[in-house]
């Protein structure tokens, strides 16, 4: 384009139509961008300090240039004002405050000229392409697109999906699969993002959701929603569960996911290089589900501890490397699949920790309640564990155990009552030695034992409490991720430091089991005395303007 205002009629519209067809973009788009360069050309040629403007007639071609000038009584800027006299010229009748149209004659761009229109419709229409692919891809985030591999930059994949890139991050590529420039990918859109240098389009073949949208490709009733899956854990490359479910009893759903002679499981584990995959039937029972998670293994009891979000398998002995799975593979993905931590035990190992427990349990009540072995081990059997079991329980529920009777159960409720009693006294003495002030005791929900963790924590007066937000308070400590011991039942080194760091992560008391509203009962109170001050406060500063 030699010069965009010289330039006929015909050449103007042929340029405008080319560009927009194969950018893909409104030719309105292209015909603003025109109109802006060559505004822009024109100021340079008239002076920058004039307020020029274009119009291109987007069906004739027919170009109009001129400024806009505002009528005032005194001209104070030459480029951008006029007074009355001149005005009545342009247009008989003008008025103080009016804006007026004062024509250009067309310009002949030099080739700077030209080449500053060419970068600014450039810059127009590859705004205008962004925010076309941003438009286009923004609402498939969560489907499964198929694309050309362009390249591969630090390890990062660049696929060509037509009208747009996008990327699978190093971190979301499945390992040892080696990408080639040219070959076709499948890919899950994992996000698309507006950025400057044009739309971000993450996606992933290493996330669960890729596998799980396959498989409602390959499987008709996956994707007609008589068949769902619930829930599905991978390791990349390697191995994956899945959890899958039947709205129609009379269809399998592991079954039907395996395909005849395991064509349809078959054609997933090809997409995802060889990856093994295990279908299980999903269950609500959580129990049921674990054990059905942990296959091929065989699982002899299972525990569920649903304070803590952890569960407690026993196994055979001779089950457990086969539970665990190669580096612990079979008990994370069973974790990842039922969103729990998993404790792998044997039979052994069981026993002993029961047996261990009994001991610690009837050793205390045999200390605190000052009763021999045998009444001591026969509470624990009869499934007591704390004191304060033994002081609220109802009395008849006490004198009801074979070999006690009312006389016994009152007794012992007594001795229970003072023992916390003595517990409680010395926490609180703890308590204070610790420099926690008393009126924190004063709050809802807050026991001595709280408070001396809360001490602890350097938590030692109400303005202190009062700066926690709930969450800081009370959320629960995440246990780490399930134990993963090795053929010799002891954990790793990286393992340990794993489950430590992760059980630091929680609220000061989460390990009391407070409610989100015990939380913000206690917080609200602390910070009671906040408010208490403002009256006061008012009073003050009233009296002092009264003054």
């Amino acid at each position: 384009m030699a010069s965009a205002i010289s330039a006929n009629r015909a050449e103007l519209l042929a340029i405008a139509n080319s560009v927009a067809t194969e950018k893909m973009i409104d030719k309105s788009i292209v015909i603003e961008a025109m109109e802006e360069a060559i505004q822009k050309s024109a100021r340079n040629r008239y002076g920058a300090e004039n307020d020029i403007r274009a119009k291109l007639d987007p069906r004739t071609g027919d170009l109009r240039l001129w400024r806009v000038v505002e009528v005032v009584e005194e001209v104070e800027d030459y480029f951008k004002q006029i007074d009355l006299k001149a005005a009545d010229k342009l247009q008989p009748g003008a008025k103080i405050g009016d804006f007026l149209v004062d024509p250009l004659p067309a310009v002949e761009l030099g080739r700077i000229d030209a080449q500053s229109a060419k970068q600014v419709i450039f810059q127009k229409v590859r705004d205008a392409e962004r925010d076309r692919q941003y438009e286009e891809f923004k609402d498939r985030a969560g489907e499964v697109i198929t694309g050309v591999i362009k390249s591969v930059e630090f390890g990062h994949v660049i696929v060509n999906l037509g009208r747009a890139e996008g990327v699978i991050r190093r971190d979301q590529q499945i390992p040892r699969e080696v990408p080639r420039v040219g070959e076709r990918v499948r890919a899950w859109i994992m996000k698309v993002e507006r950025q400057n240098r044009g739309p971000q389009i993450f996606l992933s073949r290493a996330h669960p959701e890729f596998m799980k949208k396959l498989f409602a490709q390959e499987v008709p009733e996956i994707y007609d929603g008589i068949i769902t899956i619930m829930a599905a854990a991978r390791d990349p490359g390697s191995r994956a569960k899945i959890g899958v479910i039947s709205r129609d009893s009379s269809i399998d759903p592991v079954g039907a996911c395996v395909g005849m002679k395991g064509s349809r499981v078959q054609a997933v584990v090809q997409e995802l290089q060889g990856e093994k995959i295990d279908i299980i039937p999903w269950s609500e029972d959580t129990a049921t589900f674990v054990v059905n998670a942990l296959q091929p293994a065989t699982v002899s009891r299972v525990v569920i501890d649903e304070e803590e979000s952890r569960i407690e398998v026993v196994v055979p002995d001779d089950q457990l490397s086969l539970a665990i799975g190669r580096r612990g593979q079979n008990v994370r993905l069973a974790s990842s699949l039922t969103g729990s931590a998993i404790d792998i035990m044997t039979e052994a190992e069981a026993s002993e920790k029961r047996q261990k427990e009994f001991a610690e349990r009837s050793k205390m009540f045999e200390e605190e309640l000052d009763v021999d072995e045998t009444l001591s081990q026969l509470l624990v059997a009869e499934g007591f564990s704390e004191l304060e079991e033994v002081a609220y329980i109802d009395i008849a529920e006490l004198a009801a155990i074979e070999g006690f009777d009312e006389e016994l159960g009152q007794e012992l409720q007594s001795r229970a009552l003072e023992a916390l009693e003595r517990r409680e006294e010395a926490q609180r003495e703890e308590r204070r030695g610790l420099g926690v002030e008393d009126d924190l005791a004063e709050l809802p929900h807050l026991t001595e034992a709280m408070l001396v963790t809360l001490g602890k924590a350097g938590i030692k007066t109400l303005d202190d409490l009062a700066d926690l937000a709930t969450d800081e308070l009370i959320a629960k400590k995440r246990g780490g991720e399930q134990r993963r011991r090795n053929n010799n039942n002891t954990e790793t080194r990286r393992d340990r430091e794993r489950s430590e760091r992760s059980e630091d992560k929680g609220g000061v008391l989460g390990e009391y089991g407070l409610s989100e509203e015990q939380g913000n009962e206690i917080i609200m109170a602390a910070r009671a005395h906040w408010f208490d001050d403002e009256p006061a406060v008012e009073e003050a500063a009233h009296a002092e303007s009264s003054q």
